[in-house]
């Protein structure tokens, strides 16, 4: 079914044990529906059955009740909440319309104890309330890891940077290697020629002669192999250096990494769980004195009617009543006579004990992400230790394997050196003082030969050294633009944040002077929020925090404009303050494309005229607006509006 098709057939709300109401069904049509009548109508009790329904958790149960529900039909779905009292407390299932109702509550639900309402009236910063429906997390995250990614990109960068510094070098070894090249081949056509050039009787020395060029052949293999091993004995040197300059920098980086002992963790949990438990037993705190809050508004209000006539009996309650002085009620604790401002002044003590608590377990809350961050912290301490322990482990062992490598190859070269000392030896007992020159000239071609050989592998190596250094260099340029690109990001993301709470500011302080202007509430001439930063101190550390403050402009008899702040204002200028706010609040999240119920109650500061003002500008927003009014305030009201005169 179409959106529009529900809310055109309007809501009914059935409710059975919430507040003072035993039962009840009551219809909502599409637009504003006032729900008229004196004090003690039960008109609070409906407004929180609503929003129990909507997903809110601040509906209680009838005080002679053990379970009680509330079910929201629109159209052809409905919602239904249930409530069952167990072991002294109250819990909550059942399906609601909002998964999280976070935001209404905030700003679509501004009864009397609204958060957004009281927290002007009680000076608190604003930028919590304001910012609470924005996700900043997510942009936080993201900044990290862009950051992480920035630190990969500089250390490429620096490595390149670091092989583009050698290549000079590089390309001069080059040279020098292509120089000796071609004198190393230069001498050896030379020794070649000369070989060919001399004249000599092979026929007579041919058997001496095949036994001598085997022996050479023997010693250049051999002298080759020789070369090989201590090739591989270099290699096997520089390896191990290599591996020692790493286990070095695993030992050092090992060592400034702060050892996060077992009792340190223990010790942390151990306040996590101590701060938790203190955080539960706040809740059922601060849930109890809700209870007890509302209980006793409600008794004050007279929507607890039942038990009011409980304790003052059925006969004797009316003739006592008119016996009373008005401004005296009979105490539901005691049955004594007292006067209703000493009641209220509990009520309001209570009230304060309640917000007390509430900061106390925000602070609570503050200090256990602190100390989950510490937890986390040492525990990726404690993770990375193992993971250098680790690696410090395996290339100790690589060196331990490397070291037994060279060993062998040295005992390897050693016996080469032997056998190459023995044949050098037989090719001496072979020579002849014929055969010297040419011997000699063969030993030269086959030095020259070994020589050529191995400069043309360096020469290879340097090649394709600078080879990846000119690869690597024509890649830095992308690179760095990467580079470029992740650190704006992480500007832009940095910025983000403080653009958000600006705008927010400026769209508050937009709806606010339209707000007002609808009211045109004479004693306030504007009502606007700065976005203000201070350094504050968190034990010994120091840090910069972002206030947003309230200020309140207004002007005297004579015109005269001053600037002015909440704690100036009257009780009642306070009030209008905290729901302006509030109402403020709705326009700049759009809670109406959210939150199809809008709730106003406790609106005793405003006049019925402007009461009726505001109706007026925000019908248009929610699918239905329900206003709670005493008869003489609803009057005002357009008489077009669906009335609810019983609960």
């Amino acid at each position: 079914m179409a959106e529009q098709e529900v809310v055109d057939r309007g809501a009914t709300l059935e409710v059975q044990n919430i507040g003072g109401i035993d039962e009840t069904s009551v219809s909502l049509d599409p637009g504003v529906n006032v729900l008229s009548g004196r004090n003690a109508t039960n008109r609070t009790s409906f407004l929180q059955a609503l929003m129990a329904a909507m997903g809110g958790e601040n509906a209680s149960l009838k005080g002679d009740a053990e379970e009680g529900s509330v079910e929201l039909s629109m159209g052809e779905q409905a919602y239904r909440r249930r409530l069952v009292r167990q072991n002294g407390t109250v819990s909550t299932t059942g399906d609601p319309y909002l998964d999280d109702p976070e935001l209404a509550e905030l700003f679509a639900f501004l009864l009397e104890s609204n958060e957004a309402r009281r927290a002007v009236t009680t000076g608190q910063n604003l930028r919590d309330l304001i910012m609470r429906p924005v996700d900043t997390e997510e942009i936080k995250t993201e900044i990290s890891r862009l950051e992480s990614e920035r630190a990969d990109i500089d250390q490429q960068i620096e490595a390149i940077e670091q092989r583009k510094r050698d290549l000079p070098d590089l390309e001069t070894e080059l040279r020098g290697l292509e120089d000796e090249i071609e004198e190393t081949r230069t001498e050896l056509r030379e020794t070649e020629s000369e070989i060919e050039g001399l004249d000599t009787d092979v026929e007579a020395k041919q058997t001496e002669q095949e036994r001598l060029e085997g022996k050479l052949d023997e010693l250049r293999d051999a002298r080759n192999e020789l070369e090989d091993v201590r090739y591989d004995i270099d290699t096997e040197r520089e390896s191990i250096t290599s591996l020692k300059q790493d286990r070095s920098t695993l030992q050092t980086e090992l060592e400034a990494l702060p050892e996060a002992s077992e009792d340190e963790l223990a010790t942390l949990e151990d306040r996590i769980h101590t701060l938790r438990d203190r955080r539960r037993r706040l809740d059922t705190e601060i849930s109890s004195l809700q209870s007890t809050v509302q209980f006793n508004e409600e008794m004050l209000d007279g929507e607890r009617s039942d038990l009011q006539q409980a304790i003052e009996g059925d006969d004797g309650g009316s003739v006592t009543d008119e016996l009373l002085p008005d401004d005296d009620v009979v105490c539901w604790t005691c049955g004594s006579e007292v006067e209703r401002s000493e009641i209220e002044t509990t009520l309001e003590q209570l009230r304060e004990l309640r917000e007390g608590k509430l900061s106390t377990k925000r602070d609570l809350s503050t200090e256990l992400d602190d100390l989950k961050a510490d937890k986390d912290s040492l525990e990726e301490q404690q993770r990375k230790r193992r993971q250098y322990q680790e690696q410090l482990s395996d290339v100790e062992a690589e060196i331990e394997q490397r070291q037994a490598r060279l060993e062998s190859l040295r005992d390897e070269r050693e016996t080469l050196e032997e056998r190459i000392q023995t044949l050098e030896a037989e090719v001496e007992d072979l020579e002849s003082e014929q055969f010297d020159e040419i011997l000699d000239l063969h030993k030269e071609a086959n030095r020259l030969e070994y020589e050529l050989g191995r400069l043309e592998n360096d020469r290879e190596g340097v090649e394709a050294e600078i080879e990846t250094i000119e690869e690597q260099v024509e890649a830095l340029s992308e690179l760095q633009a990467e580079r470029d690109r992740v650190a704006e990001q992480v500007a832009e993301l940095r910025t983000r944040v403080e653009s958000l709470e600006k705008k927010a500011i400026e769209a508050f302080n937009e709806h606010m002077d339209d707000v007002l202007s609808a009211l045109d509430y004479g004693n306030l001439d504007r009502v606007w929020i700065e976005r203000v930063q201070r350094e504050v101190r968190d034990g010994r550390q120091k840090s910069i925090e972002t206030f947003f403050e309230l200020h309140v402009v207004r002007s005297t008899a004579s015109g005269t404009t001053y600037e002015d702040t909440v704690d100036h204002l009257s009780e009642s200028e306070r009030e209008v303050t905290g729901l302006v706010f509030a109402l403020a609040g709705y326009l700049v999240h759009d809670v109406h494309e959210k939150v199809p119920f809008m709730l106003l109650d406790s609106l005793e500061a405003i006049d019925a005229d402007r009461i009726a003002e505001l109706v007026e500008y925000f019908e248009v927003f929610p699918d239905y607006l329900v206003v709670a009014l005493l008869d003489e305030d609803a009057q005002a009201l357009d008489a077009a509006y669906n009335r609810v005169e019983s609960i």
